[in-house]
């Protein structure tokens, strides 16, 4: 499942899911990394294009912010799964959806801080599309003034952190509260800052929520 969003008028909105989705947000906002590695292909930077989802304008995520790896691609599995699982791996910064013929999709993705994230093996609990956010009650108690503005939970849309997509983890027939979800902070992937859920660009949640069902098999790896 990002820095807590900047309040602007009149966007919270009663949840009527008791999902906590709070753990989700960049532990420090502190933009772009100054040195932005450049160098993705025209053809990479044409599929991270601008989007219009579901009423909401996703935008095109500028090459500059973007590294090679990070990119979407089919790559030989290292992951040993079935067909249909999705890998999740933090320590190197990637998310593998298992294909036939010993291949897989390899997405790049920002992960959780030390202490913060999540292991084992999980399903996917639930899915939504532009998904509401709250903070969780443990957020609130530590950091009231930056999240108490949102304890009432805030709607889906362009700002929200979750971004376009989320898929909820399960385990036991129980919400882990850890998510893989989209955001609008694109030069956050491949890096550890959010407060543990595993986030993706938008376009590539959309993507990857596309050809994965609810209670499909997730591993994610230790840190």
């Amino acid at each position: 499942m990002s820095p807590a969003p900047r309040p602007f008028p009149r966007i919270l909105a009663v949840l009527l899911l008791p999902l906590a989705l709070g753990a989700c947000v960049t532990a420090s906002p502190n933009g772009p990394p100054a040195d932005g590695k450049a160098g993705i292909s025209p053809n990479d930077a044409r599929r991270y294009g601008a989007v219009r989802d579901g009423g909401f304008s996703i935008p095109a995520v500028d090459p500059q912010e973007m590294q090679p790896r990070n990119v979407r691609q089919l790559v030989n599995d290292p992951t040993g799964q079935t067909p249909g699982t999705l890998v999740v791996d933090p320590k190197n910064r990637f998310l593998y959806l298992v294909q036939e013929n010993g291949k897989a999709l390899r997405y790049g993705v920002g992960v959780g801080r030390a202490g913060m994230e999540f292991s084992g093996t999980a399903s996917v609990g639930s899915k939504r599309e532009w998904p509401s956010w709250r903070p969780t009650d443990a957020m609130i108690a530590r950091e009231p003034k930056k999240y108490q503005p949102w304890a009432g939970g805030m709607a889906g849309g362009a700002e929200n952190p979750l971004g376009a997509r989320a898929l909820y983890l399960y385990k036991g027939g129980q919400d882990t509260l850890y998510r893989i979800h989209g955001t609008n902070e694109p030069w956050s992937i491949g890096e550890a800052v959010s407060s543990g859920c595993i986030r993706m660009m938008n376009q590539d949640i959309i993507d990857l929520y596309g050809r994965v069902p609810g209670g499909a098999k997730v591993v994610v790896l230790p840190m």
